[in-house]
């Protein structure tokens, strides 16, 4: 409890410490790109500073001035802004989130994971930190409001009024099974579809000389494709009905024995690496991309830019998404993401909110997609006879620069996928029937709440983030797949979150589950 009394009274405070929040406020100008301002008297540009999570991007974190990067200067021209980009490691991003929330050090603009009541956001709009968005929205935001869907709207509003402009997710199922299909035709079998024959391609891969049949990754995340087969994942962004108590899904004592055997059975046989609970995502990557990998979870949209990067090593090395492992039920699929994944709130002490809802709205235009998917005419792409001519980068700094250019900064779109670059070819079009038939057609999903439950954030062993499961119980699950527990001892394990405020959680879900809180918005399965 030590280590979470500065992070728990972060959010306790900022009610009374934050109410006034400083961060220095941005300069009052207007908007060239949609100010609309007398054009023969140059408009002051607008400025601020907003923070944001380096999210693992190559480039962003191998930049020795993100500030002057020659893709934040052009982005800057184009709306006539002078940004101040401040990042957020990756991997310590809760950690300084509470923390710039603790000595309110708040820049003019903060990126949120996703809804309000995040974890990383530390009660910071309960408190008055940030401003509503509503009249903004209305008067300066037309396309953001046009285009953005009502899922993601909801979350990012509290108390009936919008607090964040939401990056949203057209397709909620994202993450996908990888195979390298060029190993998956010489191994001679055929695109398995049950657990069982997902084990015996990984068997196969292991006698072929195949280094890591199965990618695994630190906290099991993109690495959790079989507990999506028995729908047991342990996050407790996934709640269920049973009986009268509304419960987390990793209860299912029977199928989360069978995943975690599973997981188990990959370990002693060397299907998956030894080390997997402790390699991190710059590991999981090289180690795919150097050819060392038959198969692997990850985001879908990202599959033609590391088959192009692997192709460096492997020039053989062909990359394919298949159907997730299918269960018991006859269904599988990774766990669907949240309507928002990324989302902006705009501090309440900032003078220049209208220019800067125009920045976010000149996100929606033409001219943006067109500079984010392709770049700068004459650099990057050509146009001849009216058509756009684009050649994707095909070396590893220029796929890193073009995801970077294309997701990273590209701060308010439909993340599903970008459909302006892979129409261009037969590989993208691919691509997007992959998402419109085998993607769409699995996920697992289950119960949420909106704001998120009181109850999880008394301590910190039973409140992960929402794609990882609590500390308590994944420290039990490595045991188990370590050998060090029996995997029968699950039973033990629930009692002991439930000894940690897990039966608080238990009852609280379920109250709000049977309406004694109207002020809570559930939101059911959505397959």
């Amino acid at each position: 409890m030590k280590k979470w009394i500065p992070t728990t009274m972060a959010a306790v405070m900022l009610a009374s410490m934050l109410a006034a929040c400083s961060s220095k406020p941005a300069e009052q100008p207007a908007s060239s790109a949609a100010a609309g301002t007398d054009s023969s008297k140059p408009a002051e540009k607008t400025k601020f500073s907003i923070s944001l999570r380096t999210l693992a991007f190559g480039h962003v974190e191998k930049s020795p001035d993100i500030n002057q990067d020659k893709w934040v200067k052009k982005l800057e021209e184009l709306t006539n802004t002078d940004l101040n980009i401040v990042l957020v490691p990756h991997k310590e991003y809760e950690q300084k989130m509470i923390q710039m929330f603790a000595t309110n050090d708040i820049p003019d603009v903060v990126q949120g994971s996703g809804g309000v009541n995040g974890k990383e956001m530390a009660g910071s709009v309960k408190a008055g930190v940030f401003m509503p968005l509503d009249d903004l929205l209305k008067q300066y935001g037309p396309n953001l409001l046009k285009k953005v869907p009502k899922d993601a709207w909801d979350n990012v509003t509290y108390n009936g009024k919008i607090y964040a402009i939401p990056e949203f997710l057209s397709n909620p199922s994202r993450r996908a099974i990888f195979v390298r299909k060029d190993l998956l035709d010489k191994a001679g079998l055929g695109v398995p579809k049950t657990v069982d024959e997902y084990m015996a391609v990984l068997r196969k891969f292991k006698e072929m000389g195949v280094e890591n049949p199965f990618m695994g990754r630190e906290n099991f995340k993109y690495a959790d494709s079989f507990f999506g087969a028995y729908d047991v994942y342990p996050y407790l962004s996934m709640f269920e009905k049973v009986g009268d108590q509304v419960l987390p899904k990793f209860f299912d004592t029977e199928n989360m024995t069978k995943a975690l055997q599973t997981y188990k059975t990959m370990f002693d046989e060397g299907l998956i690496n030894k080390e997997f609970a402790t390699i991190n995502a710059t590991v999981f990557k090289n180690t795919i991309l150097s050819g060392k990998a038959g198969m692997w979870s990850m985001n879908a949209n990202e599959m033609l830019q590391w088959e192009t990067q692997l192709k460096t090593t492997v020039p053989t090395g062909d990359i394919e998404i298949i159907a997730a492992p299918t269960g018991p039920d006859g269904k599988g699929g990774h766990y669907l993401y949240g309507p928002a994944p990324r989302a902006y709130f705009i501090n309440k002490n900032v003078k220049n909110a209208a220019q800067i809802i125009k920045f976010y709205d000149w996100m929606m235009s033409d001219e943006a997609e067109k500079f984010f998917t392709f770049g700068i005419e004459g650099d990057t792409y050509k146009t001849v006879d009216g058509k756009i001519e684009y050649k994707a980068p095909t070396d590893t700094a220029g796929v890193d620069e073009e995801r970077y250019r294309q997701s990273f900064l590209w701060l308010v779109q439909d993340t599903t996928y970008n459909k302006g670059t892979l129409s261009l070819t037969d590989e993208g079009k691919k691509l997007m029937n992959i998402y419109d038939t085998t993607l769409k057609n699995e996920g697992r999903d289950g119960i949420n709440f909106e704001p998120r439950l009181e109850s999880l954030m008394k301590n910190p062993d039973i409140s992960p983030a929402s794609d990882q499961a609590p500390p308590v119980i994944l420290q039990h699950m490595v045991k188990m797949v370590y050998g060090k527990e029996p995997i029968s001892d699950w039973p033990k394990v629930l009692e002991e979150w439930k000894s940690k405020g897990g039966n608080d959680v238990i009852k609280e879900a379920t109250d709000k589950f049977n309406g004694k809180d109207p002020g809570t918005t559930i939101s059911m399965p959505r397959k």
